[in-house]
C-alpha cells in the first residue's frame, strides 16, 4: 500500500490595512462592522460582516484607528466609543520595532530616517 507524501495545509493570508503587510490571518486581528452596524473586535475572525485586519502592534493599532484607515476600511464611521474602545485595546499591544515588524517602503507619519 502505498504512501500519500505529506501535503501542507493551506494557510489563508491577509493584509494589514495600515502597514500593507501580508501576514497568515491568525497573527492579524480581525475589525468587523457586523449587518446591524456595530463595529468590534472580532476575536474568533468568524463574525459575521465586513472586516479589516490589524497587526497586534500599538503603532499599527493607533495609525488604524486615529488616521481613519479602518473607517475607510469598513466603510462607516467610528461613533466616539467606539474609537475609544478601540484605542484602549490597543494600548494593551506591545510596542512596534518599525525595522523589524514593518516593511522596509512603509514609515509611520512624522518618522523620518
Amino acid at each position: 500500500m502505498a504512501k500519500h507524501p505529506s501535503v501542507s495545509r493551506h494557510i489563508p493570508e491577509r493584509t494589514c490595512i495600515v502597514c500593507r503587510q501580508k501576514r497568515p490571518k491568525r497573527e492579524l486581528i480581525r475589525i468587523v462592522r457586523t449587518p446591524q452596524g456595530v463595529i468590534d473586535i472580532d476575536m474568533r475572525g468568524k463574525e459575521s460582516g465586513r472586516g479589516a485586519y490589524l497587526c497586534p502592534l500599538r503603532d499599527c493599532w493607533e495609525t488604524g484607528v486615529t488616521k481613519k484607515k479602518l473607517e475607510r476600511a469598513l466603510k462607516a464611521e467610528l461613533t466616539p466609543e467606539q474609537r475609544a474602545k478601540l484605542a484602549e485595546y490597543g494600548r494593551t499591544l506591545s510596542s512596534s520595532n518599525w525595522a523589524a515588524d514593518c516593511p522596509a517602503e512603509y514609515e509611520p507619519e512624522g518618522v523620518s530616517g
